[in-house]
Formats: structure tokens, C-alpha cells, sequence
């Protein structure tokens, strides 16, 4: 190790002087850091009212797939109501073309 003291360094300047401006220089790394961080910080906070718009309209559809579901379930009723319907109707037929035949075979008989 050399015996030559700190204070003899070949830039001149004193420990302490070395040692505040790397502090300086630290200092403002770490000031350039939070600057680039908050930049980022902001542009991520830009995109929340794209996020919400976006929740808002996937809720919209929700809602309407909702709303097409209760009518499909409400047509898939009315549907099985006419087909009941209808065969009643037709079977109410059967039995007045029965008796037309019969009062045709009578007449003709």
C-alpha cells in the first residue's frame, strides 16, 4: 500500500470534494430515474379511461346478450303455445272431416 496521503491525489482536489460530487452525481441519476418513472406513471394512467370504456362496453353487451335471452326464452314459449295449438286445430279437423265422411255416406247411402 502506498503511504501517500488521500489529500495528495493528482487532481487536487480534497476528499471530501471527490466524495460530494460523487454524491452530486448520484443525486442526480437517481433525479433522472423518478423523472423517467413518473413520465411512464402518467402514461399508464392514460390508458385508465381506455380501460373503463372498454369494462363499459364489454357491461353493455352483457347486458344485451341478457336482454336477447329472456326474448329467446319468451319465443321458444310462444313457439311451443302455436305448436300446441295447431294440433289441436288440426285434430279438431280430423274429427270434422270424421263426421263430414259420415254424414256424406249416409246422404249417398
Amino acid at each position: 500500500m502506498s503511504e501517500e496521503n488521500t489529500q495528495n491525489m493528482p487532481d487536487g482536489r480534497s476528499f471530501e470534494e471527490r466524495v460530494f460530487a460523487r454524491f452530486d452525481s448520484i443525486d442526480a441519476r437517481l433525479q433522472n430515474v423518478e423523472t423517467r418513472l413518473e413520465r411512464l406513471e402518467a402514461k399508464s394512467y392514460d390508458t385508465k379511461p381506455i380501460w373503463e370504456r372498454a369494462l363499459a362496453e364489454i357491461l353493455e353487451v352483457k347486458e344485451r346478450l341478457g336482454t336477447l335471452e329472456q326474448l329467446s326464452k319468451q319465443m321458444v314459449r310462444k313457439i311451443d303455445v302455436l305448436g300446441k295449438d295447431m294440433l289441436t286445430l288440426r285434430a279438431d279437423q280430423t274429427g270434422v272431416e270424421n263426421r263430414l265422411d259420415k254424414l256424406e255416406s249416409n246422404l249417398t247411402s
